[in-house]
């Protein structure tokens, strides 16, 4: 293995953008979505968010594209923009933020 080779794939990670896609309706699917960015480039991967239980859209999802300059454009040309009978709201998708565990670890109600 090249010693070069892990400093390659992080540079392809970093030149690639993840997009929030909002208010998106309950019709569109992946394939929908990937048509929609696929004309200004690249996508590597689309993700509708579901709803754990009845498996419905939760009305966004993720697209990953390959370029950074790409996906901005995707961002440009979609925001905005009507798929499917809604608006929908297209920009950079922010990290996730770290979690804490649920519950109340450390709360106790006054009495």
């Amino acid at each position: 293995m090249n010693r070069n080779s892990g400093w390659i794939f992080q540079a392809e990670k970093e030149a690639r953008m993840n997009i929030y896609v909002g208010n998106l309706s309950y019709e569109v699917t992946e394939e929908d979505l990937r048509q929609a960015f696929e004309g200004f480039g690249q996508v590597a991967s689309v993700t509708i968010i579901k709803d754990r239980y009845s498996g419905e859209s939760r009305g966004f999802g993720f697209v990953e594209m390959s370029s950074r300059a790409e996906a901005q454009s995707a961002i440009d040309g979609l925001n905005g923009k009507e798929l499917k009978g809604r608006t929908i709201s297209v920009s950079e998708a922010r990290p996730r933020s770290e979690r804490g565990g649920r519950g109340r670890s450390g709360w106790r109600r006054p009495y």
